[in-house]
C-alpha cells in the first residue's frame, strides 16, 4: 500500500504509519482484509476488535483505481463486520492535515470525537455509532 499513502508524505511531512506496518503479522492475526480486482490487490482494510467498537486501523485503495467506489466498499465491509461481531461502533483516526479524509469520513457518517498530538502527529479521532 506504499503507493496509496505516498501522496500524503508531502502533506503531512512524514511517512504515514501504515506505510511501515507489518502486514504479514496483520494477516496472521486475521486483521487484514484485501479487495481483489483482476487478480491484483485493489484495496486493503485492517480491522481490530475492541470490547465496545471495531477499530479501522487502515484503509487504502490502489491509486490507479480511485474513484471506482472501492474505498466505500471497504468501509461498508467494516460496518458489516462490526455488526456481525455485535460491536456497536466503528472508530478510526486520521492525520489532521488529511482534510480530504476527514471530509470523506464525515460524509460516511463519522463524527470527530477528539484531536490530539501523538507520536509527533496531529491526530483526529472519529467514530460512527451503528444502530440496530
Amino acid at each position: 500500500m506504499e503507493r496509496a499513502y505516498a501522496p500524503w508524505v508531502p502533506v503531512t511531512g512524514a511517512r504515514p504509519l501504515p506505510m511501515d506496518d507489518d502486514y504479514a503479522a496483520r494477516c496472521e492475526a486475521g486483521q487484514a482484509f484485501v479487495l481483489v480486482q483482476d487478480e491484483s490487490i485493489a484495496g486493503l482494510i485492517v480491522l481490530m476488535d475492541f470490547p465496545d467498537h471495531l477499530w479501522i486501523d487502515n484503509v487504502a485503495v490502489e491509486p490507479a483505481l480511485k474513484g471506482q467506489g472501492l474505498g466505500r466498499m471497504l468501509m461498508d465491509f467494516a460496518e458489516a463486520e462490526a455488526r456481525r461481531r455485535a460491536l456497536p461502533e466503528l472508530r478510526l483516526l486520521t492525520n489532521a492535515r488529511m482534510a480530504a479524509n476527514i471530509a470523506l469520513y464525515t460524509r460516511l457518517g463519522f463524527t470527530e470525537t477528539e484531536r490530539r498530538e501523538e507520536k509527533g502527529r496531529a491526530r483526529v479521532y472519529m467514530a460512527k455509532p451503528l444502530s440496530g
